[in-house]
């Protein structure tokens, strides 16, 4: 169903510019401003000003088409019902046309169910009516009575209307009855011949211009001219041209001499202009600030350069330069064309012309007129399925043929004609036009091919001229005789009379390579004679199919240009596509970024630190940019670099000349306002180093030196200060060096001082500029430092409702998503269905919902009916874990994603409506009930503050708990996640890893006697050393007395044999691993294990422990124990771990080092058996020796990894042992040992 879509106005960039809309006015002409323009216009006019392709008989006639009327046979009804028939309404004048009604033809079964419209000013080169960027299809009647009415979105000036009937009644044949609403229209119309210019000159000789409103409208036929032009000495200009049929905007409101201010600046819109219809143009700017509208698409920028003034001398000109511009050369073409409704800030330059008011204008020459001339081309539409049929000379021995098209396909077949001997073709071929010519002579084949041109399927027209005979062809595109293509191989040609345009769908022995065209053509020559297309149009000559005569229907599709972020847009006749490679950004249209929007989301992706891309907004207008991203244990820091080097020297300042140092970031400043606006806090260190020069305090109270941070505001506080608080941060903390200064800089001493601290108050933050004033005196220095801006957490990303009860809901102002849309949230819920967000207007909606426990769906209507798309989970959503929605409708396709793993999409109609209208609240929740929790709502690059709006909604609670069900996965290696109000955090107390999920390497170099012990009863720690690093954790008595033990480790030596691991007890228990002579690694335990401290075995330690363990160890854990990380970390009072010896935190996968060995008089473990020692020292000799000779070799290390378990029945006996301790001693004799050689895990 077709319905009204109200106009949009203009959006100005600025409140003061308010003024300009009762100038605007002019650029419609005389249209009435107090009544409403909905008049009928048809009902009141002749029988003859109807007409129409064909009458059934004399009651049918056009005369009776007029709405709820009975004369005649109750309506028009043609011969035949097909799709060459039309009914046309001749206005008498040009009018303003709003709004079109049909009805069936009375009391029959004969009535029109879709129709296009056309309109002209002349009778003559029809225009389609556009609407959501297409040609238009109105939806008709459904009986022979009712009235369907249709506002137009885009109101037409014309005085000619033509109704093409697409499809009718089942029942009946074409009917109609109409009526036409609208209103008169007047215009003062000036003619430009392409030599004419019209100068309005000012009343003073220079003219200081800080606001403009200019508005015109224009038709032309040609692709290039200047509008109007005006510039100033001082090298200030605006111009307005047409360059390859688009508009093009040129102004410059002042550069300087040294060019470090460049005013020029220059904005495309619009395509297709020289299609000889009229266009509306308005120009607004108020000082910087500029509204460029053509046909009511507006587009807004800012002027570069810093000036607001637009400096002209003399005169405004209109239709051309009647001098040689500044902007552009003198070459450029004047204007030829049509111009209407002219004005300049309130002037009418057109009514001025008319009466040749000579005070203001100055016309440069005779040939204008008040009357618009006519052009008579007259171009021919096709489609996929259409061909033209001329008739040319036939025998003769020359082919000369030419033509004029457009189009935006690469391929299609231009002409096709069947020689009297062969083929002729000529196609568009990958955007080139190719030339086929096959000729059969006594049996023998005759080929020439011809190619020329490139890109010629960019829309404009491109003229094709072929000429060819007895042994020659010549192709010529666009009339450049001198790149012309030739050829002089043999040829005969005998015509064979007959050519095909656009199509050729005929069987033939050389049938061509391309069927058909979509485009259009005009200027048809055909043996060199004009094609008479008129008496095509009436049957007289030749023949055609679904072709549209007297018509261009080619639309700019690229235009406004769809592809959002910078995308790059393709098309084709029927559609466009995006190209986003590069932007950031992915989609049908570009819109959705690639990018999480903070290093928050990063982390809770499971990201580990690291240098990421960010996009606060997502879809918004900010563009992505890179960021550090550090995740510690329970934070997460976001940090943005500078350019400033640090301790900056400044010199040469004073407080009447301050040196003002420009801090640039490597993002903008409005990137950097998103991160620090959605952050929970922001730091940025701040540090002035000075010899003589003061800081802040100054006798009249304006500090020396002050900083700019957000939104160009200066701030006199320091870092370690507040805003308000003109100190520094020992001035706080009182501890300046001088105590009668509040900074240590302001005590003006001859010796080095610094005064430095951390700038916290995020709304102040970045600082862009530091102003230093007091470094001119003699002996007076300082350097600057300006830090990374640092900020923790996102906000948005955390900002959550909880939904408690089904009728509570949060609302919102309207979603303005017309064009395209995006929404992302998450969501956990326990409940099995609910609404999460819907937006109502008249008949458009959209909305997302969880319709089961598997199934979510996204349905919206933009007009052409209720579209829905759903995901479908293999697992229930109603979980109570968070889950991702992602949606996006835009003209393209709509799209619903779950959990980035489930994705349904949907293609958008070919034609029909593509502006989504709400006007109803936004509700969230759900007028239908939703119960959980929704976070992270962001809808078009907004996040909505859902936490403010819950904080005074009932039913609804700010924030939601639970987030370790959703991300407790992320915690690993035995890691427990633990709940936040705004996140989750990993705790790794109770494993043997860090970081902030557990899975960061603890480690440690181990020197030759170097020892970590661990006692597992508390009676153990009373004992343990004054001296010893000791960390607290104790077993409980269940995990004493050992059924079961559990040991994991890393390491990494080049030395065997050594013991690497040993758990003894009280009695003869004891469990070691030990790595062998020969690089294996082997478990040695004595029947159970009772976890105390106790007896030794002295044989093991001997054979295994000499020189002892050389190396790096990571990972250790025993059952709940992480005995190396509780050593490395910071100790507590009483602990039962501690160690001597040198112990270096590493991560086990650096060079080598430089440790000291073990020698025999200082092994910890050494028990007096000289014998056995003797021979382990050999063999380690030996192997040392061999590991430093093969060093290659032993560079290819290899790997066991693996758990070691046991799980034995609890033994018994115990008898007293020595304690290991007594065995621990110091070390000496250093020397070079090559690590990292061999890495083993168990």
């Amino acid at each position: 169903m077709h319905r009204h879509r109200p106009a949009q106005g203009l959006t100005l960039l600025l409140p003061a510019v308010l003024w300009i809309f009762c100038h605007v006015d002019g650029v419609r002409g005389a249209l009435p401003t107090t009544q409403k323009c909905d008049e009928a216009l048809a009902s009141s006019l002749p029988h003859t000003a109807f007409t129409s392709s064909s009458v059934f008989s004399n009651g049918y006639a056009p005369g009776y088409a007029k709405l709820n009327r009975r004369g005649g046979a109750g309506g028009w009804s043609p011969l035949d019902s097909d799709h060459y028939q039309w009914l046309q309404v001749d206005l008498g004048s040009r009018k303003q046309v709003s709004a079109i009604a049909t009805q069936g033809r009375y009391s029959s079964s004969d009535w029109t169910t879709q129709y296009r419209l056309l309109y002209s000013d002349t009778g003559r080169n029809w225009k389609p009516y556009h609407q959501d960027g297409n040609i238009w299809a109105f939806s008709g009647n459904s009986n022979s009575e009712s009235a369907v009415r249709h506002e137009l979105q885009q109101g037409i000036v014309a005085r000619f209307l033509r109704l093409i009937p697409l499809d009718w009644s089942e029942e009946g044949r074409i009917g109609l009855r109409i009526e036409v609403y609208g209103c008169s229209y007047w215009a003062d119309v000036i003619n430009f011949d392409g030599q004419g210019v019209i100068s309005y000159r000012f009343k003073v000789k220079k003219m200081k211009i800080i606001k403009d409103v200019i508005a015109l409208r224009f038709k032309t036929s040609e692709s290039e001219g200047v509008i109007l032009h005006g510039e100033g000495q001082q090298g200030d200009y605006i111009t307005l041209e047409l360059r390859r049929a688009k508009l093009l905007l040129q102004i410059n409101l002042g550069s300087n001499q040294y060019g470090s201010i460049l005013g020029h600046t220059s904005v495309t819109t619009g395509s297709l202009l020289d299609d000889n219809h009229w266009h509306s143009v308005v120009i607004e700017r108020y000082r910087r600030n500029v509204n460029f509208t053509l046909d009511r698409h507006t587009q807004h920028f800012r002027t570069n350069g810093e000036f607001d003034h637009l400096d002209l001398d003399y005169e405004l000109s209109f239709g051309g330069m009647p001098y040689s511009g500044k902007p552009v050369g003198g070459g450029r073409k004047n204007f030829k064309g049509c111009m209407e409704s002219i004005n300049y800030n309130g002037d009418n330059i057109t009514d001025l012309a008319r009466r040749k008011k000579h005070a203001h204008m100055h016309i440069y020459t005779r040939n204008l007129s008040f009357s618009c001339v006519e052009t008579h081309t007259f171009p021919v539409f096709f489609n996929a399925t259409s061909f033209l049929q001329l008739p040319g000379r036939a025998n003769h021995n020359t082919v000369s043929v030419g033509f004029q098209f457009r189009t935006w396909n690469p391929d299609g077949l231009l002409l096709f004609s069947n020689l009297d001997d062969g083929t002729l073709e000529i196609s568009l071929e990958d955007g080139k036009i190719i030339v086929h010519i096959n000729v059969t002579k006594a049996g023998k084949n005759y080929r020439v091919d011809l190619s020329s041109g490139s890109g010629l399927n960019d829309g404009q027209w491109h003229a094709v001229r072929l000429v060819a005979k007895e042994n020659f062809a010549m192709l010529t595109i666009d009339g450049e005789e001198v790149s012309a293509v030739r050829s002089t191989s043999p040829l005969t040609i005998t015509t064979g009379g007959t050519y095909h345009l656009g199509g050729y769908f005929l069987q033939t022995m050389f049938p061509p390579s391309q069927r058909s065209f979509q485009g259009c053509m005009q200027a048809i020559l055909v043996d060199d004679q004009p094609a008479d297309l008129h008496a095509v149009e009436k049957g007289v000559v030749g023949a055609f199919e679904n072709v549209s005569l007297d018509m261009c229907a080619i639309i700019d599709r690229c235009m406004p240009n769809h592809c959002e972020h910078g995308g790059r847009c393709k098309q084709t006749w029927d559609s466009f596509s995006c190209t986003c490679d590069g932007t950031g950004y992915t989609g049908a249209t570009c819109h959705t970024s690639i990018y999480e929007p903070s290093c928050e989301a990063y982390k809770h992706l499971g990201r580990s630190s690291d240098a990421y891309w960010i996009d606060p907004d997502g879809s918004g207008p900010l563009g992505p940019f890179k960021v550090n991203c550090n995740m510690t244990e329970d934070k997460v820091w976001t940090t943005v670099m500078n350019n400033l080097p640090p301790k900056t020297i400044v010199t040469g300042s004073s407080r009447e000349r301050r040196t003002v140092l420009q801090v640039n970031y490597s993002a903008s400043m409005d990137q950097v306002t998103a991160i620090t606006t959605s952050a929970e806090n922001c730091e940025q260190k701040i540090a002035y180093s000075c010899r003589m020069s003061r800081l802040l305090n100054t006798p009249d109270g304006t500090p020396y030196t002050w900083w700019v941070g957000r939104g160009s505001e200066k701030h006199f506080y320091w870092g370690g200060s507040g805003p308000g608080i003109q100190k520094c941060a020992c001035g706080i903390d009182r501890n300046c060096t001088d105590p009668k200064y509040d900074c240590n800089c302001d005590a003006d001493a001859k010796q080095w001082r610094e005064d430095s601290g951390l700038l916290m108050y995020k709304e102040h933050l970045p600082v862009s500029q530091v102003a230093v004033g007091d470094t001119n005196r003699p002996g007076s220095e300082a350097k600057l430092t300006v830090g990374p801006l640092r900020c923790q957490g996102d906000n948005n990303y955390w900002n959550a409702a909880s939904f408690t009860t089904p009728s509570s809901y949060l609302h919102f102002a309207t979603f303005q998503g017309e064009i395209s849309a995006d929404i992302s949230f998450y969501f956990k819920t326990s409940a099995p269905y609910g609404v999460f967000l819907e937006n109502l207007g008249n008949t458009d909606f959209i909305r997302l919902e969880l319709k089961s426990p598997k199934v979510v769906s996204f349905s919206f209507d933009v007009g052409n009916g209720p579209v829905e798309l759903t995901v479908h989970s293999a697992t229930p959503l109603n979980d109570d874990q968070w889950h991702r929605v992602m949606a996006e409708r835009n003209v393209k396709e709509a799209v619903l994603q779950l959990d980035q793993t489930y994705r349904a999409s949907q293609l958008a109609p070919a034609q029909g409506h593509t502006r989504l209208e709400l006007f109803s609240q936004l509700y969230v929740g759900g007028q239908r009930g939703f119960l959980g929790c929704i976070r992270a709502l962001r809808m078009n690059g907004i996040t909505l503050d859902l936490e403010e709006r819950a904080e005074v909604t009932p039913g609804v609670k700010p924030g939601c708990q639970g987030h370790c069900t959703s991300f407790g996965m992320y915690c690993r290696n035995g890691g427990k996640c633990v709940e936040r109000y705004n996140g989750y955090l990993c705790d790794c107390t109770e494993t043997a890893y860090d970081g902030p999920f557990c899975t960061k390497d603890v480690g440690g170099f181990f020197e030759a006697g170097t020892l970590i012990k661990y006692n597992f009863l508390p009676e153990a720690v009373a004992g343990a050393s004054k001296d010893a690093k000791v960390v607290t954790h104790q077993l409980t008595p269940h995990e004493v007395n050992l059924t079961k033990e559990e040991v994991a480790f890393s390491f990494s030596t080049s030395n065997a044999p050594a013991i690497l691991m040993y758990v003894s007890s009280k009695t003869q228990d004891y469990l070691a691993v030990v790595l062998r002579e020969n690089g294996e690694i082997s478990s040695v335990h004595f029947c159970c294990l009772r976890a105390e401290t106790g007896h030794i075995d002295p044989v093991l330690i001997e054979r295994y422990n000499t020189p002892g363990f050389i190396g790096c160890l990571s990972r250790v854990q025993f059952n709940g124990a992480a005995p190396l990380k509780s050593a490395l970390r910071a100790p507590a009072a009483a602990s039962p771990v501690s160690y001597q010896g040198k112990l270096v935190e590493s991560n086990c996968g650096a060079s080598p080092l430089t440790i000291p060995p073990m020698s025999a008089a200082t092994d910890p473990w050494h028990l007096d058996n000289t014998g056995e020692y003797l021979t382990s020292s050999i063999i380690a000799v030996v192997i040392f020796t061999i590991l430093c000779t093969l060093v290659f070799l032993i560079r290819y290390m290899f790997r066991h990894k693996g758990t070691y378990h046991t799980n034995e029945a609890k033994g018994s006996g115990e008898s007293a042992a020595e304690s290991a301790d007594t065995a621990i001693i110091g070390t000496d004799n250093p020397e070079t040992i090559d690590e990292s050689k061999k890495e083993w895990f168990i």
